[in-house]
């Protein structure tokens, strides 16, 4: 498997990498991470299953598009490819540590608010289906936030949670109350890296990045809501994004709808303590 993964890594480089170390990485529930090297270069390198090969290249389109706004640190997308057994995406290697201190913890902040600002796209989804974890996350382009965000997102997860023999709400009905709350709120379309916990932001040498991105174009509040749900960021990070981009009235409110996505696609992947979680998140939203 290894000599055919830096064989065609050789191919992609035009010189050939001999592998001379490769160390296992900790972090990620889905896929098996690796720091590979041939004593002079480094690369980060992400392996699962042969058919896990689309989760990938829809991992380098997010990371593509992310780059060509010029304006948060992803890294490089070198290679995805796969093998007889295995899928992989290699990636260029950055050392990291926890984004845990003030400064840099602004600078991401500054930097999140330049992403939602840039493009100009007019209406909600992607140009492909790309994943939240290994879940299918469906793009397709729509007008209205409401109806995107309420059957894309809270219908699609309900539905697969319906097909598990889980019966969380009436899908149909819910879905019209998501449409309700949201109906008044038309956001700007922006460019979200939408998978923005703490765990997919780092420092590193050259200041903060961020990756395993679901991204997509929609309320910008999406992204500053996940960052909410696991721990949360340093004040800092809130306090420049603020500056640049002051949240709209009523994001108190939204924030849990939106959290409710990434609560459902956790239940989704993992099952267990999310369901509770959810059905808190039901209620809260229900009662509004």
């Amino acid at each position: 498997m290894w000599q055919a993964i830096t064989q065609q890594l050789s191919d992609t480089l035009m010189f050939q990498f001999d592998l001379v170390e490769k160390t296992k990485l900790q972090g990620g529930d889905i896929s098996e991470s690796y720091m590979i090297t041939d004593g002079k270069e480094r690369y980060f390198v992400k392996l699962n299953d042969r058919n896990f090969l689309p989760n990938f290249e829809a991992e380098a389109e997010n990371l593509r598009v992310l780059r060509e706004s010029s304006s948060i640190h992803v890294p490089e997308h070198v290679l995805t490819g796969s093998t007889k057994d295995h899928s992989f995406i290699i990636l260029n290697y950055l050392v990291t540590k926890p984004l845990d201190d003030a400064t840099n913890s602004f600078k991401f902040g500054l930097e999140l608010a330049k992403l939602h600002q840039w493009g100009d796209q007019k209406e909600y989804g992607f140009d492909i289906d790309n994943y939240l974890g290994c879940i299918v996350q469906p793009n397709n382009w729509t007008k209205k936030w409401c109806q995107f965000f309420a059957e894309q997102r809270i219908g699609w997860q309900l539905q697969l949670m319906h097909e598990k023999g889980v019966h969380l709400v009436n899908i149909d009905e819910f879905v019209d109350v998501i449409k309700q709350r949201l109906a008044n709120h038309t956001p700007r379309p922006a460019l979200l890296h939408g998978n923005l916990w703490n765990e997919n932001v780092a420092n590193s040498p050259i200041g903060p990045i961020c990756y395993a991105p679901a991204t997509y174009w929609g309320d910008r509040e999406c992204d500053i809501a996940m960052t909410e749900l696991f721990n949360g960021f340093q004040p800092e990070f809130y306090q420049a994004y603020e500056e640049v981009l002051p949240l709209d009235f009523g994001y108190v409110e939204r924030k849990d709808i939106y959290n409710l996505y990434h609560i459902l696609n956790h239940y989704n992947h993992f099952g267990g303590h999310y369901l509770d979680e959810a059905e808190y998140l039901v209620k809260k939203i229900l009662s509004f």
